[in-house]
């Protein structure tokens, strides 16, 4: 929901066979990275980003809400630890060789912690934000405290923080699918089950992180793919179908995939799943 539909490492016991990084990598960057797109439109114009914001994007994966930020004018850093797959396309997207017109100068992409955003050319920053959405597995926020925490050092006094949630499950239809990637990785997965996120998800990590809550928002992000197909790579590509494919096979977790879209396919064959997402603006002390 890291970048961002859900964070990318989960939290489990043993080893995760995973498909082709590449591959995966171009998935989420051509299928699934989009469908957060009116949620970093609303924050970025909750926010009024423009010429004077200098953001640093937390689990920047491929880049995209950074490309949007760069739209309107912002000085960019984006840091990605667990993707250097990712990582690639994003300088593909903001840092083209050779350089093209359009290729601003005030853009940093670093692969690893905001620790190494600083030692390349220390910078202070006016908007963090950190768009892997959290929420739908027990545990999934672990260690994004600890993120936000060296993300905030590096930034002004009262500078905003955006953390992402899912929606409650009633009105996010995804979450009838999620649930078969933690059904089939039992019991492989180590107390990270699907659970429905909860009204103060975000406002506890703010809070273990020492920042203040300032205003929050609600926006629809309806996940919307050509053919099942399209839903199946999307989804895969987020990472949390890992460890159900480690625990099973591939063919085994396609098929149950396949199975839980049935209800979101529409007669012309496109597969439509409405979801909200909520986010939170907290604000540096």
């Amino acid at each position: 929901m890291t970048p961002t539909l859900v964070r990318q490492h989960l939290p489990h016991a043993g080893a995760v066979t995973r498909a082709d990084p590449g591959a995966r990598a171009r998935d989420w960057s051509e299928i699934q990275e989009r469908m957060l797109v009116p949620l970093y439109e609303a924050v970025y114009e909750r926010l009024e980003v423009g010429p004077g914001t200098r953001l640093l994007g937390l689990g920047c994966g491929s880049g995209l809400a950074l490309l949007m930020a760069a739209s309107r004018g912002a000085a960019l850093t984006g840091v990605e630890a667990s993707s250097p797959e990712r990582l690639a396309l994003a300088r593909r997207r903001l840092l083209p060789e050779p350089p093209d017109t359009g290729t601003r100068a005030d853009t940093r992409l670093v692969e690893g912690s905001p620790e190494d955003a600083a030692g390349v050319e220390r910078r202070s920053y006016n908007l963090v934000t950190a768009f892997e959405p959290i929420g739908c597995l027990a545990g999934d926020s672990e260690g994004l405290g600890e993120l936000l925490t060296a993300a905030t050092a590096l930034t002004e006094r009262s500078t905003p923080v955006v953390l992402v949630g899912w929606g409650p499950p009633e009105r996010c239809a995804t979450s009838s699918v999620l649930r078969v990637a933690t059904k089939l990785a039992e019991p492989m997965r180590s107390g990270a089950s699907w659970r429905p996120a909860l009204r103060d998800d975000l406002e506890e990590v703010a809070q273990r992180a020492g920042l203040r809550p300032d205003g929050s928002g609600r926006v629809a992000c309806p996940f919307g793919y050509a053919d099942v197909d399209s839903a199946l790579r999307g989804l895969l590509s987020t990472g949390l179908f890992d460890a159900a494919i480690s625990a099973t096979d591939q063919a085994q977790v396609d098929k149950e995939v396949t199975e839980a879209l049935h209800p979101y396919r529409r007669e012309d064959g496109t597969v439509w799943m409405p979801n909200v997402f909520r986010y939170l603006i907290a604000r540096t002390l």
